[in-house]
């Protein structure tokens, strides 16, 4: 019921008012354990429960005094739209009560207040409460078997509002710690306090789904092995640093070791692409194989601060285990650059064996490609990077300046070393004649 409401809202949104529907909604809600009860107190704004046809008077007003069956509707349908499991299985709602409440109320600052404003007298039948502009509060207790159980969250109303429909949850743990998350609609249960191995396994898919759906780290990935002939040593050693260089960075920027402006993602992602340009270059001039364990792992530092920012919005949910997460989430590369390798090299394999000559044709065409696409993504990523707020020289912090000195060496070392082939491969052909 309650994701056809938000499907109705939207679809009234462009002959709505501006005032009528807020541009980003959000709901609120504190989860916590007590005894044989699980307490979930919800404050959902008003327009959500569009579709809900709560009593009205006068020009849009809520009727309060007879507003006790809409209540009841509504907190049925958020029962089904917001679920909680235990251990996995989904929890039956016991109890449910609910209220109004004016949109300058604040008691959703703590759990004890807002469970004392729901269990408190309601708002006055005569108080002016807009359709749209206060909130529909709830408190649904849920049996349980114990406090110490492993709780999950989905919230999965109307899917199509992931952009837009957040809901942040404070979990209270039973020490009293408190757990804060942020969820899309439709981004599936979320485990509120994890154990080890739960966080494990949610951040270990989260890596392997990211490096699949990564198309440049994926194409940096390919022009690392595109040279090779063969496993071997060198092989292993180009894909090992690649490792190192990215694990460093990803942890660093894990613990806030990393400048927090606007700017730094844009300037990493045209890194990102300016080492996919620059893979690709060295292939097609003269790969030097026995070295490229070095650019593979410099390169790696970079690659590391993109993964870092798929990361950051997902470490919330590791509750307790940081660390665990963060080498889960390595894994979770690992694994998909394994199963890149995998599949790609019998590929590869297979064509090289047509011969030498046509084995370079294969690695300058496939370079080639990889060079123009990674170039159009470095002139959209300049771009974006020249719109973002630069900080002023007096501003800039230490770890950023090392940063940017250590960012600029890099460069430099990797420009010289790549004239350097280039001079060579020119050269060699006058030096025969």
């Amino acid at each position: 019921m309650l994701a056809v409401c938000v499907f109705v809202l939207v679809g009234l949104s462009s002959t709505a008012r501006a005032h009528d529907v807020p541009s980003e909604l959000r709901v609120h809600a504190f989860v916590k354990p007590e005894g044989e009860r699980l307490h979930v107190l919800l404050r959902i704004p008003l327009a959500l429960l569009l579709n809900i046809d709560l009593a009205k008077r006068g020009p849009g007003y809520l009727e309060l005094a007879q507003i006790d069956e809409g209540l009841a509707r509504a907190v049925a349908a958020t029962e089904r739209d917001v679920e909680l499991y235990e251990e996995g299985r989904r929890l039956l709602l016991v109890r449910g009560e609910a209220r109004i409440s004016l949109p300058s109320d604040r008691s959703f600052e703590s759990f004890d207040k807002a469970r004392a404003l729901i269990a408190g007298p309601r708002l006055a039948p005569s108080t002016d409460v807009f359709w749209n502009q206060g909130y529909f509060d709830a408190h649904l207790e849920y049996a349980i078997p114990s406090a110490a159980s492993s709780f999950a969250l989905d919230f999965h109303v109307s899917r199509g509002l992931r952009d837009r429909l957040k809901l942040e949850v404070r979990y209270v743990t039973r020490d009293g710690t408190v757990r804060a998350y942020e969820v899309p609609t439709g981004s599936g249960p979320v485990m509120l306090d994890p154990h080890w191995y739960e966080a494990a396994w949610t951040f270990t898919r989260s890596g392997f789904e990211h490096i699949l759906d990564g198309a440049d780290h994926l194409l940096f990935l390919l022009c690392l092995i595109l040279p090779f002939r063969r496993i071997d040593w060198r092989l292993v050693g180009v894909v090992t640093a690649f490792t190192v260089g990215h694990s460093i960075t990803l942890i660093a920027a894990a613990n806030g070791v990393v400048p927090s402006g606007d700017w730094f993602p844009p300037l990493v992602e045209t890194l990102i692409a300016a080492s996919i340009l620059y893979m690709a270059a060295e292939n097609i001039v003269r790969p030097n194989l026995k070295r490229r364990w070095l650019v593979s792992g410099l390169f790696g530092l970079i690659h590391g601060f993109g993964f870092s920012f798929a990361l950051s919005s997902e470490l919330q949910f590791a509750g307790a285990h940081l660390l665990v997460s963060l080498l889960a989430f390595n894994v979770g590369i690992e694994l998909g650059q394994l199963l890149v390798l995998v599949i790609a090299w019998p590929v590869l394999a297979l064509i090289y064996r047509m011969g030498l000559k046509a084995e370079r044709l294969i690695v300058i065409v496939a370079s080639a490609l990889v060079a123009h696409t990674a170039w159009h993504w470095m002139g959209e990523r300049i771009e974006s990077l020249r719109k973002a707020n630069l900080p002023s020289i007096e501003k800039i912090a230490l770890p950023e300046v090392a940063l940017f000195v250590a960012l600029a060496a890099i460069l430099a070392g990797i420009t010289w070393r790549l004239a350097r082939v280039a001079r060579g491969r020119v050269s060699a052909p006058q030096s025969k004649a």
